[in-house]
């Protein structure tokens, strides 16, 4: 598991800023919940009578005045963007680092095979994330029992499972197309996550649009749905899978001939 380590070290900077920085917004986020508890009920009014931005976000469905209707849209929207961007980050770059870096000739000269590699940079990716998701939710739950406020557990668990399976799924399309790129960059990354999640925002706009949901993988993690629901969307859910799985074995089909320069 020697590359596994390796690339644990080199992204650890990078996983401690991001986890900080979404733990930091989320727990200040529940922190803030007391303080405007009082007077959601006159901002759900106002959010209600606001058309299409009101259902871009789902704000027609949830109600703020309780701490999940609040935690959905607000604290979601943190965990969706924060978490999608990281995942997309670790993963578009990570096996295209010895060429960028000009250190293939010397990983491709060791005793170790292609598969190896490509396995041990997944497993890599997949345990910063997995990492960054316990620690934040933690940090969620530990902030709610801070302002004692009861946890609606099923609500919370399925909202944090929607969004970590959100991740895994970005994590394997970028993963797939960093096999293909001579150099890391991160931008095609980032705009990955950025355009999935404009796409799940005219999905809830326009009716015509719903298919989309089907596209993005912000379609099963919508807040609202999950609230009022009480479940995960499995058809979306299966999708999604489905799609970072493709992403994965294609990046192992073309690492295995890629000609590594």
């Amino acid at each position: 598991m020697t590359i596994v380590k390796h690339e644990l070290r080199q992204g650890k900077t990078s996983f401690l800023i991001w986890t900080a920085s979404v733990g930091f917004l989320l727990a200040v986020c529940v922190f803030l919940f007391p303080e405007m508890k009082g007077e959601m009920d006159s901002v759900s009014e106002l959010f209600s009578s606001m058309g299409s931005f009101t259902a871009a976000f789902g704000m027609d469905k949830l109600n703020f005045g309780t701490l999940m209707g609040y935690y959905a849209v607000e604290c979601g929207n943190v965990l969706g963007l924060g978490g999608a961007f990281y995942a997309a980050l670790c993963a578009v770059g990570i096996l295209t680092k010895e060429e960028r870096d000009r250190t293939a000739e010397f990983l491709l000269s060791h005793p170790v095979s292609r598969v190896r590699i490509i396995t041990e940079k997944l497993i890599a990716v997949l345990i910063q994330i997995t990492a960054m998701n316990v620690i934040i939710y933690a940090l969620s739950v530990g902030s709610m029992v801070a302002i004692g406020e009861n946890i609606p557990w099923a609500e919370m668990n399925l909202l944090h499972l929607a969004y970590y399976i959100l991740q895994m799924e970005l994590a394997g399309i970028c993963f797939g197309i960093s096999a293909f790129m001579r150099k890391g960059n991160v931008g095609i990354g980032l705009g990955i996550a950025a355009i999935m999640y404009f796409l799940n925002l005219i999905a809830n706009i326009a009716e015509v649009a719903g298919f989309l949901k089907y596209i993005t993988p912000f379609g099963y993690c919508d807040g609202a749905d999950i609230v009022t629901s009480g479940s995960l969307d499995i058809t979306m859910v299966a999708v999604g899978i489905t799609i970072g799985m493709i992403g994965i074995i294609a990046a192992y089909m073309k690492y295995m001939k890629k000609d590594i320069q």
